[in-house]
């Protein structure tokens, strides 16, 4: 109905079916980020389409294999999952994923 309507943009970018899983509006610069598996994006928020900055930040390979012996599926749990983004101070987010169950976080700077 919102894209009959022409009330919405769809957000192109996500062709990967990447399972997004956790969203930050950053009103103030007019972003918003979305964590998915093994990227985070960083959307225009007048246009989702335009300018479409992607960070890909996926799990070492030690901690997939690692994963994989331990008999977790290789496609849908062994990867690294973005489940937090959270302000930190007026330049910079910080971001945990999963890390393919070896959790590890970090700062973006958002230049």
């Amino acid at each position: 109905d919102l894209l009959l309507s022409n009330s919405c943009i769809p957000f192109l970018g996500s062709a990967e079916g990447l399972d997004f899983r956790t969203l930050l509006l950053d009103e103030e610069r007019g972003r918003l980020l979305i964590g998915a598996k093994d990227h985070i994006f960083l959307l225009n928020l007048v246009d989702l389409n335009k300018n479409v900055k992607k960070i890909y930040w996926p799990a070492s390979k030690e901690k997939v294999e690692l994963c994989k012996l331990a008999g977790k599926d290789a496609h849908t749990e062994c990867a690294n999952f973005i489940r937090v983004l959270q302000p930190y101070n007026r330049t910079h987010v910080y971001v945990c994923g999963t890390g393919a169950f070896h959790p590890l976080c970090g700062y973006i700077e958002l230049g």
